[in-house]
């Protein structure tokens, strides 16, 4: 072989490793993106039951309660 074809080889070489990096990296943004969905969607659900909590203890009278003794 001579020294161009030795060259082509390397380059090829090399951009074959490059793609295989680019798809394992792809594969890990695509993971990541799924349990930051997934964290997304539990906040919400967490937010959404602290609103409703909230609204429950703001709308009970705390007077018009029995104590817990009763």
């Amino acid at each position: 072989m001579n020294e161009l074809e030795d060259k082509i080889i390397e380059i090829e070489t090399k951009l074959a490793f490059a793609e295989e990096s680019i798809e394992q990296l792809n594969d890990v943004i695509v993971s990541q993106q799924k349990v930051l969905d997934k964290l997304t969607r539990q906040i919400q659900l967490l937010d959404k039951k602290i609103e409703d909590e909230s609204q429950h203890w703001q709308q009970t009278n705390p007077v018009d309660e029995t104590p817990p003794h009763y």
